[in-house]
């Protein structure tokens, strides 16, 4: 970046912020706060520039209030385009710390990751205080579980389940502050198991009961509390406050969030099932079939694997009902029921986004 060159020929001092008041933000640009000033920000966009990375941190920094002062918060960005990874150095540590908050956060498609450089040292007599989580926490699902007795192991996994549709199921009983689908490091493909936390702890307990043991294919769910120290916590508290499911995870009151007339249906079909020109046509007519029991089916969608290009929502089934009453009898009949073996996850879909294909 042209700042750093300058910088490294003595043309700008190191503690030197164009445009910034120096009084306006603590802690500033010196070489020998640089470590503390900068963020690894992995699984960018694929052809992001610096510039738009910095602008976009930027940006983000000033609408939730994360920003110290007037200007750039972000002073330079150094792109690793053969690694899918980028270094933000920031004007303070303040900011620097603050901006961890945004771990998780969706640039381009692409849920962001974000951690301290393996270099990195806290600063003498500074105490590394936490982010402040708040402005940017709503929808922002952390990739970061930390050890507690919240965290929740998820074993057992269809290798063919990506991120969205793991969450999919642990989203049904509430809303997520952060989850990890634990991938091989060489080839990127899922490892079958991951690690999640709930906003409100009080979902963990029912999450436990309705998830573990479910059938998913060929497979059964493997869900317990990370932490050994919180098992009899856990056994205590499903005891004395049985949870209400009649079928594992799904039939809970408000799980599948608001009717619609679009019903989703996940672990119903497997990728390579729908490869295959007749058995997706079988499927199809399987599905409208069934589905036609229950009310007017208006369409059904079933996203088909591309080879060398994510599409999505494959993997899912989307079907249209002519009314909303239609697609809640439809919902409340599928709810566990077993195609091809396999227990059927329910959810309502946003019509809009249905006919707009984003799926």
């Amino acid at each position: 970046m042209q700042y750093k060159a300058m910088q490294a020929a003595g043309q700008i001092p190191a503690n030197a912020v164009p445009e910034i008041p120096q009084a306006a933000v603590p802690v500033v640009g010196s070489t020998i706060t640089r470590q503390a000033r900068r963020l690894y920000v992995g699984n960018i966009p694929f052809g992001v520039t610096e510039d738009e990375m910095m602008e976009f941190f930027n940006q983000q920094m000033h609408l939730t209030g994360l920003a110290q002062a007037a200007g750039s918060p972000v002073l330079a960005c150094q792109i690793n385009l053969d690694k899918n990874f980028a270094f933000l150095e920031f004007r303070s540590t303040d900011e620097t710390t603050q901006a961890m908050a945004f771990d998780g956060i969706n640039f381009k498609g692409q849920s962001l990751k974000i951690r301290r450089p393996h270099d990195y040292q806290p600063m003498p007599g500074v105490a590394d205080a936490p982010p402040i989580t708040a402005p940017v926490a709503n929808g922002v699902i952390s990739t970061v579980v930390p050890d507690s007795p919240h965290k929740i192991f998820i074993g057992g996994l269809p290798n063919y389940l990506n991120e969205e549709q793991v969450k999919e199921l642990l989203l049904s009983f509430g809303q997520l502050r952060a989850f990890n689908l634990v991938k091989d490091a060489a080839t990127g493909l899922s490892k079958g198991y991951a690690f999640s936390e709930y906003v409100d702890h009080s979902i963990t307990d029912q999450a436990i009961a309705g998830l573990n043991g479910m059938q998913l294919g060929d497979k059964k769910l493997i869900v317990q509390r990370a932490s050994v120290g919180a098992k009899n916590a856990q056994n205590s508290a499903t005891t004395a406050a049985p949870v209400m499911i009649q079928v594992p995870g799904l039939s809970m009151v408000g799980t599948s969030g608001p009717p619609t007339e679009v019903l989703c249906l996940l672990n119903m079909v497997t990728p390579d099932e729908l490869r295959d020109e007749e058995e997706y046509e079988d499927i199809l007519e399987d599905i409208k079939e069934e589905c036609n029991k229950y009310g007017v089916v208006r369409s059904v969608e079933i996203p088909r694997p591309i080879e060398g290009v994510d599409v999505p929502g494959c993997g899912k089934v989307f079907v249209e009902f002519n009314s909303v009453m239609d697609c809640q009898k439809a919902q409340q009949a599928l709810t566990g029921r077993k195609f091809s073996d396999r227990v059927v996850v329910t959810s309502y879909f946003d019509p809009d986004k249905y006919h707009r294909r984003e799926f």
